[in-house]
């Protein structure tokens, strides 16, 4: 299922961030926790390039603690910082500065050393759709001046934010890439919510989730549906898909199921997941 969602603002928005990527010191790469590799846009990290930036691993109440901790690791050996965050309970801000501040600690000692006294930090703040970019900011800010909601694309312009913590912040518009052509980086986004749900068939959805979970949480898959192993190995995953829909009583609404699933991964029904895992993202 290659997915295609590339409304005109984000080319636009893509142009703009380039242009202005000279007037910042820093990036901040904001991703999805649950998805460290198929939240990032490949498309932004070509046009960051050698500019300093840290990874941000938003809802990470939402992920796998062990998982976050392996993907940490995993962007340190890249040569990259990472801190992982839950801006909706306002949790892991205050790591936010000291970082940045880190990252431009030799930029910062030359305006020091030229007279300049308390520089002003400049940042940039990029990401695909709903990965809680706009919370973000506001708790920065201290006030509600992004648009947050949660659904995709809700950010439309460029704007330059204060914040308490002494940086300016450069908001951007979410911005996916003009196709995803890897199937299973689709299937992952559209799970998480980064993707319109009218965009991709629910079913399929449910079905590659379904089977992710028998291969990485298969505890939580039985307890959260009641299966026993042999309703799970002795069945392909579309005829679970099909089980479930008997068991939950939906006659043969395959859809209604599909959309339970997916409702239920958003909601933690199945408890905390990360749906990308170091090393086997490359082979995928």
């Amino acid at each position: 299922m290659a997915l295609q969602w590339y409304p005109g603002h984000m080319n636009k928005a893509k142009n703009q961030v380039q242009d202005r990527l000279k007037l910042v010191d820093i990036v901040l790469e904001i991703v999805d926790a649950r998805l460290p590799f198929s939240s990032r846009n490949p498309v932004l990290e070509n046009i960051i390039d050698q500019k300093k930036h840290i990874i941000i691993l938003n809802k990470s109440d939402l992920a796998d603690p062990k998982v976050t901790k392996d993907w940490k690791l995993n962007f340190q050996q890249e040569g990259t910082n990472s801190i992982e965050l839950d801006a909706k309970h306002n949790k892991g801000l205050g790591q936010i500065k000291s970082l940045i501040r880190s990252e431009l600690s030799d930029k910062i000692e030359r305006y020091e050393k030229n007279g300049v006294k308390n520089y002003q930090i400049k940042a940039m703040c990029i990401g695909i759709p709903n990965v809680g970019k706009s919370t973000i900011l506001n708790r920065l800010v201290g006030k509600n001046v992004a648009v947050t909601g949660n659904k995709p694309g809700v950010t439309k312009n460029q704007n330059w934010l204060k914040t308490s913590i002494g940086i300016d912040l450069l908001d951007t518009p979410g911005i996916l890439w003009p196709k995803i052509d890897d199937p299973k980086v689709g299937m992952k986004l559209a799970l998480s919510g980064a993707i319109k749900d009218k965009i991709y068939a629910p079913d399929d959805v449910a079905i590659y989730a379904l089977n992710f979970l028998e291969t990485h949480y298969m505890d939580q898959l039985q307890e959260a549906y009641g299966l026993t192993n042999a309703d799970v190995f002795n069945h392909t995953t579309p005829q679970l898909l099909m089980d479930l829909t008997k068991k939950f009583g939906y006659k043969e609404d395959y859809d209604r199921t599909s959309r339970r699933i997916i409702e239920d991964v958003r909601k933690l029904k199945l408890g905390r997941l990360t749906f990308d895992i170091p090393g086997e993202f490359y082979e995928e």
